[in-house]
């Protein structure tokens, strides 16, 4: 069982304000999305890819043909 520990930060108090606000009315608490926020960058941390990474990955894709601009901005 892992033990929580508080942590003091600095923030604009009308930011602060204003986040609360927002956290009620999406019905959580700020200290809900600071905790899933920090988890979350934890996680993504080691599994962050750079662009170069990602198109390296993707080297084995062939299209076959070019695309137009309509063709590519279809969804």
């Amino acid at each position: 069982m892992s033990s929580m520990k508080n942590i003091t930060f600095r923030a604009d108090a009308s930011l602060i304000q204003q986040a609360r606000e927002k956290a009620l009315a999406e019905k959580t608490s700020l200290n809900k999305l600071l905790s899933d926020w920090l988890k979350n960058y934890v996680a993504t941390d080691s599994t962050k890819l750079t662009l170069d990474e990602v198109m390296k990955r993707l080297s084995y894709v062939e299209v076959g043909r070019s695309f137009n601009q309509d063709e590519m901005n279809e969804r």
